[in-house]
């Protein structure tokens, strides 16, 4: 990727916080790299050189400055809009896929020789899988050695790295000191909550509209699996080590993420879901010029700026939401949801029942900028929590039966029969093998729709069907629209929430023409889509305003 230096220089010069994660600012007279928005003094332009990827600095020898913390700085928005293989590997390096099958594995999942994809790494980032990962495994390791009672030998083997030795090494030269000195500057106390407990805090690039993305969750909460309660989203996930509870708390400048892990060499996964969910490396301000200079939605982005895609953590159970959901009432639709997840053949994927307190935001910092990063933090009282972000639990949104494929009860929860406070209620939905061993009275709806979960289930657990975000996304939408019962519609509402794709427009959906109509724009399926030009390549951020407007 070619950075022009005297745009990066400005916006180092101007620590402008939109373009963290975009580029890495090295300073050569003192051997550290930053952030843009690093609070330290501007370095001289002869002292600068600017990097694609953190991974590509401390390749060049840097050290992460202590200061901004550039590792924690949210991810490049092109790494997860792009849809070329560069982009792809970059959100499968972040859920852990070099950790736990090397490049060959990642090569594989890909389609390319090893020695082709570090070609194309290397050409846009300066750095190849191995350093990327690296980069990763660092950044994981601290958040370890920081907020848990683990041994540094134990944080090693969890954060990835095959051996003690190369652990030292790679703290060493990323944070230029030893790993038991930054457990000593963060006072060596375990975050509260016991084993495989880790608060965090996750960064993104405001404006993020809270309201708008805890709704749209909200509205689609199925029990047993997911709640929001009191402005705090909560679910189950199934991870590759075992399984986890999440609970994520929108405050002011970041994220504040609590989770519980079975297996803490899950970590990386679990916090690349949860970004991935609440669409955190997203460029908002790009995504809301776009659509503002539609004099049609320039009101409705003024009015809520920020709007997020809310993705999925795993796309075979949105794809199974989706199938379940059509042509039925959305009570219907979360019952027969609930009997599946309930079934006595379902396997439970839940973490130790032990219960932990709920879920604490992190206290602002104190010696770095008030911008949110993915930092840990240890929490001592309640009392000391930010206000979290206003969420009107009350409003469902609008259309839910024709405009979303999935059911889900209306509006936020404020507590009893829910997650509550308590954790160990909730757990991951079952995966595609599990599915495929239900019997036929799991599934309580008509024939042709269950054998059309079961040719999606087929497809996914042999591998001819990747729903993950990984996933090439134009071959996937072919692959699903050739099951049986599975349409353009539901294709492009997975490649949208599952796969991330930026640019779809569901023109034939109810509520995206309805909302269309109350704007004042063409509402037909052939003229809105022909209309929506003009969107690109944001289509899928105008279906969320859209079906807000509905």
């Amino acid at each position: 990727m070619e950075l022009d230096f005297e745009r990066c220089y400005r916006a180092v010069d101007s620590r402008d916080q939109r373009f963290d994660g975009w580029f890495y600012t090295g300073v050569t007279s003192t051997g550290i790299y930053c952030r843009p928005s690093c609070p330290a003094m501007t370095p001289k332009r002869r002292n600068v050189r600017f990097f694609a990827s953190a991974a590509a600095a401390q390749g060049a020898g840097l050290r992460a400055c202590r200061r901004c913390r550039p590792d924690a700085a949210p991810g490049s928005p092109q790494w997860d809009v792009r849809a070329d293989v560069v982009g792809r590997a970059m959100r499968l390096i972040a859920d852990g896929v070099v950790d736990r099958d090397g490049v060959p594995g990642l090569a594989a999942r890909l389609g390319y020789t090893e020695r082709h994809l570090h070609r194309m790494l290397r050409a846009e980032l300066g750095a190849g899988p191995l350093a990327l990962a690296r980069a990763q495994r660092a950044q994981t390791a601290r958040t370890l050695i920081e907020t848990t009672g683990l041994g540094l030998a134990e944080v090693a083997f969890a954060a990835g790295f095959g051996s003690v030795r190369q652990f030292n090494d790679t703290v060493r030269e990323v944070y230029g000191t030893v790993p038991s000195q930054l457990r000593t500057a963060r006072g060596g106390r375990p975050a509260p909550g016991g084993a495989g407990t880790i608060t965090l805090r996750l960064a993104y690039r405001p404006p993020l509209h809270a309201a708008a993305l805890l709704d749209y969750l909200a509205s689609r909460v199925l029990p047993g699996v997911e709640d929001v309660v009191d402005g705090t989203y909560r679910r189950g996930l199934r991870l590759p080590h075992g399984p986890a509870e999440i609970a994520l708390t929108p405050v002011a400048g970041y994220v504040a993420a609590t989770l519980r892990l079975a297996d803490l060499r899950d970590l990386a996964p679990a916090v690349a879901r949860c970004r991935r969910l609440f669409d955190l490396d997203a460029d908002p301000e790009a995504v809301d010029q776009t659509l503002a200079a539609d004099p049609a939605l320039a009101g409705i982005v003024a009015a809520e700026p920020g709007v997020r895609l809310p993705r999925a953590v795993d796309g075979f159970e949105l794809a199974l939401r989706a199938i379940i959901g059509q042509q039925i009432s959305l009570r219907a639709a979360t019952t027969t949801l609930t009997r599946l997840l309930h079934h006595p053949h379902t396997p439970s994927r839940t973490p130790s029942r032990t219960p932990s307190p709920p879920p604490t935001p992190c206290p602002p910092p104190t010696d770095r900028p008030s911008s949110g990063d993915q930092e840990v933090c240890v929490t001592e009282s309640a009392s000391r929590r930010p206000k979290p972000l206003d969420h009107r639990g009350e409003r469902g949104a609008p259309g839910e039966r024709g405009a979303h494929g999935e059911p889900g009860a209306r509006g936020a929860r404020g507590g009893g029969g829910g997650v509550g406070g308590a954790w160990g209620v909730v757990r991951g939905f079952p995966g595609a093998e599990e599915v495929l061993g239900l019997p036929d009275a799991a599934f309580g709806m008509p024939v042709a729709r269950r054998e059309t979960i079961r040719a999606l289930a087929r497809a996914v657990a042999a591998g001819e069907v990747d729903l993950e975000p990984g996933g090439d996304r134009a071959e996937t939408v072919r692959r699903l629209t050739a099951l049986p019962g599975i349409g353009p519609w539901t294709a492009g509402y997975l490649a949208m929430r599952a796969l991330g794709d930026p640019d779809v427009l569901l023109p034939t959906d109810l509520a995206v023409r309805r909302g269309a109509a109350a704007l004042g724009l063409p509402h037909t399926p052939t003229t809105l889509d022909a209309y929506a030009d003009r969107w690109r390549p944001w289509r899928s951020y105008a279906t969320i305003r859209l079906w807000r407007a509905a």
